[in-house]
């Protein structure tokens, strides 16, 4: 049985992706890691919500440390300016996955997949990209790049957003995203 280490974007990312691995019995353990999440107070509001569903399933969630201006610093300067799904959104993932590869390793999982690829605002490619890249810079931990928009899993995420009430976010966490047409809501069809 392999021991997975599931990184955490958000309770809506999440939501059918905890439910479906519970489903084929799978109990992962959550690892919230995403200090690219402007501001602090927004921080704490995605990461409420998540300990609050991940409750519901008996769930232990793990916190990284909160950490913005190592974010700033390693995943977004030079790349302010770049547009969501561009430069900045890939050494972003890896900034988050890296982290999460190392505590993976440390600590005894051998699995690790993140929910940061549910969302239709990401770029696939670069969320299986940066998670195959961290995980080949520990020892022992294998990128599970599953694509969690099919077997019904996109339309089970909104069913669950809109059943959980979640606080569903207008943008992907960074200031960066902030800007003018790059906020967008997973509400917004």
């Amino acid at each position: 049985m392999m021991r997975l280490l599931l990184h955490s974007c958000c309770a809506p990312c999440s939501g059918a992706i905890i439910e479906a691995l519970v489903h084929e019995g799978i109990k992962p353990v959550i690892l919230w890691s995403n200090s690219n999440i402007y501001d602090k107070e927004e921080y704490e509001k995605r990461r409420s919500e998540l300990l609050r569903y991940a409750g519901l399933f008996g769930l232990e969630v793990v916190d990284d440390d909160y950490d913005h201006a190592a974010w700033l610093d390693e995943a977004a300067a030079g790349r302010e300016t770049a547009p969501e799904r561009g430069e900045r959104c890939l050494e972003c993932f890896r900034f988050r996955l890296l982290r999460a590869a190392k505590y993976a390793a440390a600590h005894g999982f051998d699995t690790l997949a993140t929910t940061l690829a549910s969302s239709r605002w990401k770029d696939l490619s670069q969320v299986d990209e940066a998670g195959k890249w961290a995980c080949g810079q520990v020892s022992g931990v294998q990128w599970w790049g599953r694509n969690w928009r099919k077997g019904g899993l996109q339309e089970r995420r909104s069913q669950v957003i809109k059943e959980q009430g979640f606080y569903n976010q207008t943008f992907c966490g960074c200031e960066f995203s902030l800007r003018g047409g790059d906020a967008h809501s997973d509400n917004k069809k």
